[in-house]
């Protein structure tokens, strides 16, 4: 772990989210290295691409969402599926959850969520275990930018609804990408904010809250 926390020092800036101001997070922009390179050059180092380094417009959606409406965590054992900077789970944790999971199955995700934790002075577990198709009835689940490649998408979906049949309320966060459902969400709510940034998926004129039904 001390390693891939270097790693994620070395590479990111503390930066404040443009959706989210509560909150600061480790992230790449255009003065950090990770910003330049290409796909090869994680795969030579033997590490995956760094997701966790962005703040993506789902994330920062369902972030924003929470801060605004806290109810939806009070008290409540919450579940950030697929966590990536932390985001949403630091935003759950501000706003009075009761425990907070934060899931990645990347170990330097897992570091950049230590890390920013820290930063934002609160206290989260963090899991690398896969838990797709595992219920642990966590009382909130949120899943912020996972549908993103066609089988996998499914496959969330598909635990995600298995959830909510078992009680728990979920939410997605996502800009309307192609293998995002097209039936059983609900959309609650949609922020436009352009940012500066080159980061395509970083353009917050998309950023959506979905409940799953």
């Amino acid at each position: 772990m001390t390693s891939q926390k270097a790693f994620v020092r070395e590479n990111t800036a503390t930066v404040t989210p443009a959706l989210v101001p509560e909150i600061q997070l480790n992230l790449a922009n255009e003065t950090c290295p990770i910003w330049l390179q290409a796909p090869e050059y994680f795969s030579k180092l033997g590490i995956s691409e760094p997701f966790w380094a962005f703040a993506w417009a789902g994330g920062q959606a369902l972030a924003r969402y929470i801060f605004d409406n806290p109810e939806i965590v009070s008290e409540q054992t919450v579940l950030d599926f697929g966590s990536g900077s932390g985001i949403v789970a630091i935003a759950a944790a501000k706003s009075g959850a009761a425990h907070v999971i934060a899931s990645d199955i990347d170990e330097y995700a897992e570091a950049a969520i230590e890390i920013n934790a820290k930063i934002n002075k609160v206290d989260i577990e963090i899991t690398r275990e896969n838990l797709i198709g595992i219920d642990k009835n966590w009382t909130t689940v949120f899943a912020a930018d996972v549908h993103y490649e066609n089988n996998m998408s499914l496959m969330i979906t598909t635990w995600l609804k298995s959830l909510v049949g078992s009680g728990s309320k979920v939410f997605i966060g996502d800009p309307q990408r192609i293998f995002l459902p097209k039936n059983g969400l609900e959309r609650v709510i949609k922020y436009s904010k352009k940012t500066e940034s080159r980061l395509e998926d970083t353009d917050l004129q998309n950023a959506q809250v979905w409940r799953v039904l």
